[in-house]
């Protein structure tokens, strides 16, 4: 899936802020359906974007607690 060029500068929790104000409108009653697909890609790409950053995150915390076990 293609990231936009935002993707590259969002943080994790602009990322989180941004799904949870997709879901909150995907919530409601009267959720406009032309806009449903569009929200749904969205809400994948920014799932995909937290899910490369907490990966990326533990092997950083795995390296810092494996140099400090060898030492």
């Amino acid at each position: 899936m293609a990231k936009s060029k935002t993707d590259e500068t969002i943080g994790y929790a602009q990322a989180l802020e941004e799904l949870e104000a997709i879901l909150q409108e995907l919530e409601e009653s009267d959720v406009d359906v032309d806009k449903l697909a569009t929200h749904v890609q969205r809400a994948s790409q920014l799932i995909e974007l937290c899910r490369e950053r907490i990966g990326k995150a533990k092997l950083q915390i795995e390296e810092v607690v494996k140099g400090l076990a060898q030492e």
